[in-house]
């Protein structure tokens, strides 16, 4: 498989892209469950279902249009105004309020009241003169007309009503051109609207929280950094890694040109980790395949990075993000208590990338061309329940069915030479490595 054309076209995305859009995923999600829990987007929830009910909005164009002139507050106000202009009727409340009125009702009430019948008596009389004067006058028919007429009864319903706190108050609403802006359902539009700008709430409403799925979903099982700078502070031990304890561990291969280092080639630098291949001369203990151990003298150094004592891991996504130099074999590779199962998550050869598994006599795999590994890529395995899947940059390259691990793995770094190179100095570079279960 050949990536060059892919990567050129841009079929495989750049990694600083992915890393980029994998940062800016993660903000927005931290910074969407922030917004969620916060009482300024429960206070917007709540007003949204208020603002956007049909019966909010009926109201508030109802109070907007309708005219005062159509109001019950105003009919009250201008019959009452209109009655109290009354001539008649002010002359009414006048000759009620008067000692002439008082007098002559009392003097009805009276024997000499039917005198007034007898001309001789009224002639002879000056109070019969004034109490029948009184009563042909213009106020005491006024006085009559009205005096407990229906007119006179709803003039004093309609003062009782126009004079009372909350018609008043009423009627003063209903007056003012402005009166939605007076009302609490006002101040909870604008209230709405001031929240609806609100940043945080724009960016909440823009998101698709089916994109955050992905996160949501994920669990971590392992996260590294390269935050530490020497190897007993971190979760890895140098040399391989054996069931039995009687076993060497930190050992090279009689077919190989390095030396394996006792950890002494691994570092971090700015938070990356390094192994590196030195050319130096050294003596160190080596498998062979016909001899067992034997110490032998080797060209170069370099090291073996592994987490068998604190991680292993059945299933799950399996990536790092690396970068090797030098005529030499770099891996990332998961390994067990036996020579197999053995996966490469990524292994250049000195010329092409392979990813694949390894069984009993046979190799399950791929080479990829095209791809400079100079540059920092992100390499992954996705080991389901039913199938092993690689990706470089979220590619795809490789799938298979065949032979799936049975047992947990664990992580693996190395650098090294087979014999049958001429050998170089050179660095893998990790920048990061993760596990998680997508």
């Amino acid at each position: 498989m050949n990536l060059f054309w892919k990567i050129l076209f841009g079929k495989i995305t750049p990694t600083a892209k992915i890393e980029q859009q994998e940062s800016d995923l993660q903000k927005s999600f931290e910074r969407y469950l922030e917004v969620e829990k916060s009482l300024e987007l429960a206070e917007y929830k709540t007003l949204f279902h208020e603002v956007k009910a049909p019966a909010f909005i009926e109201n508030k164009k109802t109070l907007q249009n309708r005219k005062y002139r159509d109001t019950e507050e105003y009919r009250d106000s201008a019959k009452y105004k209109k009655l109290a202009a009354n001539h008649d009727i002010k002359t009414y409340y006048e000759v009620l309020a008067s000692q002439d009125l008082e007098s002559f009702l009392e003097f009805k009430k009276s024997a000499e009241y039917e005198d007034l019948g007898d001309m001789k008596k009224v002639k002879s009389s000056e109070k019969l003169q004034r109490m029948k004067a009184f009563e042909k006058s213009n106020a005491f028919k006024v006085y009559s007309r009205f005096h407990d007429s229906y007119i006179i009864k709803e003039y004093e319903q309609l003062k009782v009503i126009v004079s009372h706190p909350e018609f008043v108050a009423k009627n003063e609403f209903w007056a003012n051109a402005h009166r939605w802006q007076t009302t609490p359902e006002f101040a909870k539009e604008q209230r709405f609207y001031e929240l609806d700008k609100n940043p945080d709430i724009i960016f909440y409403n823009k998101q698709n929280s089916d994109r955050f799925n992905r996160i949501r979903e994920q669990k971590v099982y392992f996260d590294e950094q390269f935050d530490w700078n020497t190897l007993d502070k971190s979760h890895w031990n140098y040399g391989f890694a054996y069931k039995s304890p009687s076993l060497l561990a930190n050992h090279s291969f009689a077919n190989e040109k390095q030396a394996n280092n006792s950890g002494k080639n691994i570092s971090v630098v700015d938070g990356k980790l390094r192994i590196s291949t030195e050319k130096e001369t050294i003596k160190a203990p080596a498998w062979h395949t016909t001899k067992g151990f034997i110490e032998e003298e080797f060209e170069y150094t370099s090291d073996v990075l592994q987490s068998a004592a604190s991680f292993r891991q059945k299933k799950g996504k399996f990536s790092a993000k690396i970068r090797c130099t030098g005529n030499l074999q770099h891996a990332f590779w998961l390994g067990a208590d036996k020579k197999l199962p053995h996966i490469n998550v990524f292994h250049w050869d000195g010329k092409k990338i392979k990813v694949g598994n390894a069984a009993q006599q046979v190799w399950d795999g791929v080479e990829i061309k095209g791809i400079n590994p100079a540059n920092f890529y992100i390499y992954s395995l996705e080991w389901t329940e039913k199938e092993l899947i690689w990706s470089i940059n979220n590619y795809e390259v490789y799938r298979t069915a065949g032979n799936l691990p049975k047992e947990e793995m664990y992580l693996a770094f190395s650098s090294f030479i087979p014999e049958k190179m001429k050998g170089d100095t050179g660095i893998l570079e990790v920048d990061w490595v993760k596990v998680t279960n997508n």
